[in-house]
């Protein structure tokens, strides 16, 4: 058995979860509402507050499907509980974020400023011009809008100016050498 896919989920108090047909889940909580549609052949029943998730056998794709079943209903309850951001860190000289209604306003060096828009159920925080937070129901969403605001600007080696994440380490290189 996965050792993740046979854990059961506890749904909390507040969180709705329903089955659909052909394994169409749509779970609301206090910050939104996730519908996502599982693969067709893993079993989700329900008993009272526990989800648990089954296969039909012991084929390397059933076992692999098992734990990332379950895995995809745990972030979905945890999405709509408590929710997911990452945390964007801006280094470099005039490099700064604004926000101005829903839109985010980045400066990086460019010519031009690069906008993102609020949507999706994907908000921006500016507490300070050098750090930006993307908060999300959705875990991928919420990564997948994080990685597209690093991948403007990268941080580079030499000075380590750019977009990183709060947790990335950027490994440094040596400039030139002098005479």
């Amino acid at each position: 058995m996965s050792r993740i896919g046979r854990e059961p989920i506890t749904i909390p108090s507040g969180v709705e979860v329903t089955l659909g047909a052909e394994n169409e889940i749509t779970v609301k909580g206090p910050l939104g509402t996730l519908c996502e549609k599982m693969h067709s052949s893993m079993t989700i029943a329900r008993d009272g507050d526990v989800l648990t998730v089954t296969r039909p056998n012991d084929d390397k794709e059933m076992r692999s499907l098992h734990g990332l079943t379950r895995a995809l209903l745990f972030n979905m309850v945890q999405g709509v509980t408590q929710g997911y951001s990452k945390k964007l860190e801006i280094n470099g000289v005039g490099y700064r974020a604004e926000k101005s209604g829903t839109k985010l306003n980045l400066k990086l060096g460019f010519s031009h400023d690069v906008v993102f828009e609020e949507g999706d159920s994907v908000t921006f925080e500016v507490p300070d011009a050098n750090t930006v937070i993307v908060k999300s129901p959705s875990k991928q969403k919420c990564g997948e809008i994080a990685a597209q605001i690093r991948k403007k600007r990268p941080p580079e080696p030499y000075l380590g100016k750019g977009v990183k994440y709060e947790t990335e380490r950027i490994r440094r290189k040596a400039g030139k050498a002098g005479k």
